[in-house]
This record gives structure tokens, C-alpha cells and sequence, in this order.
């Protein structure tokens, strides 16, 4: 594992996933492999949300960087397990993630809280809900300020955990020149990846149920 992302969904971490296999740093683990392949990752991920141990060797192998969430939410961990990695923070201003997170990962939880019980297990929903919901933001997602603290603290814990050239935060919109500086990579000559808007993201969310 050579980068950790640590940024919480929402934060452009699908461009991200998209640029750093383009640099060179692929695969790169994101939701959209849980998504893809549930059989072969839902299981680590599951068991991590409900605080059991997980082989995250095991959980990881064949990826060299990982963005998004699950993995974000257990950068602590990782950081530890692979303390050679660099550890990658993405984020924007915090009332835009909100507005976007609102209408995207959250309105999936909440569909799911309110949907009509079912006789058949989901395990990426309960994945989601203990992990997001639950262990993250403490079972409340509609209260904007509180969410608005939660990703503040986790931008700030981040910081705060890690020194000199170990970490780079990257804002949406800053293009390639920082990151591949920091990377010491050369810089590509096609734009930096812009995807994952709303439309993509429920896109995405249905194949889960193909």
C-alpha cells in the first residue's frame, strides 16, 4: 500500500481513485470495488464495521492505493499497518460536502432505513449503516451541523496525526500540478478527472441491485 486516503466520501474521491491509477498508483481501492464485487469485499468490511478484527493484508492485496470510503474509515488503522504509505487527505468546504453527501450516500441509508422490512440479508446496507451511520456519525445523518462537525474533526485528526511530506491535503478543483509534485511524478497532459456527479453516483449505487 503506498497511499492511504483519508478523506470521507463525497470529498472527489472517485476523480482521485481515477487520477492516481493514471499516475501510476493503481489499482486503487474504492467503494465502487465493494460495489462491483461484494462476494470477494463485502465481508472484510462488514466484519470491520462491526469492530472485528480484519487481515488487512488480506482485505487490500493487489491494491497500492485506497480512497473513499470504506477504507477511509479506518485510516487509523491502516496508517498503522502500512506506516510507509503517504497518506493522502482529500476535502472541500464543508457546507458543499454536506449538500452533497445529503443527496447522495445519505438519501441511500436513509431509503434504506425506511424501506419495508425484507426477509432477504443485505449485507452492503448493513455495511453502510454501521459503518456510516452508525460508527462515523453517531446515528444521526440529517442533522447538518452535527455531520458538518464530524467532517471537520476528521479533516483536523488528520492534520493533526501526521507531519512534514507524509501528508498532502488536496481540494477539489486543484488539478494535478500539487499532487504530482508531492507524488514526484510527472504531470499528465490531459485534464485532471472530473467524475462522479449525482447522476454517476446513483448509477453506480444500482448496480448493487443487478
Amino acid at each position: 500500500m503506498k497511499i492511504i486516503g483519508c478523506g470521507f466520501g463525497r470529498t472527489g474521491s472517485m476523480s482521485m481513485k481515477i487520477a492516481l491509477e493514471q499516475l501510476g498508483f493503481g489499482p486503487c481501492h474504492h467503494m465502487d470495488e465493494v460495489i462491483a464485487n461484494p462476494d470477494k469485499h463485502l465481508p472484510y468490511w462488514l466484519a470491520a464495521a462491526k469492530g472485528e478484527k480484519v487481515d488487512w493484508d488480506e482485505a487490500l492485496a493487489g491494491y497500492e492505493s485506497c480512497v473513499d470510503w470504506p477504507t477511509a474509515a479506518y485510516w487509523p488503522a491502516l496508517a498503522e499497518h502500512f506506516p510507509d504509505a503517504k497518506i493522502l487527505l482529500t476535502t472541500r468546504t464543508a457546507e458543499s460536502w454536506y449538500n452533497s453527501i445529503s443527496k447522495t450516500i445519505f438519501k441511500v441509508i436513509s431509503d434504506g432505513v425506511n424501506a419495508a422490512p425484507s426477509d432477504k440479508p443485505n449485507p452492503f446496507g448493513e455495511m453502510l449503516m454501521r459503518m456510516i451511520m452508525k460508527n462515523t456519525f453517531k446515528g444521526n445523518i440529517t442533522d447538518r451541523s452535527h455531520c458538518i462537525d464530524i467532517f471537520n474533526k476528521n479533516v483536523e485528526s488528520v492534520k493533526n496525526a501526521f507531519e512534514g511530506d507524509k501528508l498532502f491535503v488536496y481540494n477539489i478543483g486543484d488539478g494535478w500540478e500539487g499532487l504530482c509534485k508531492w507524488l514526484d511524478v510527472p504531470i499528465p497532459d490531459t485534464p485532471f478527472p472530473r467524475t462522479n456527479n449525482e447522476q454517476e453516483f446513483f448509477e453506480l449505487s444500482g448496480k448493487l441491485k443487478k
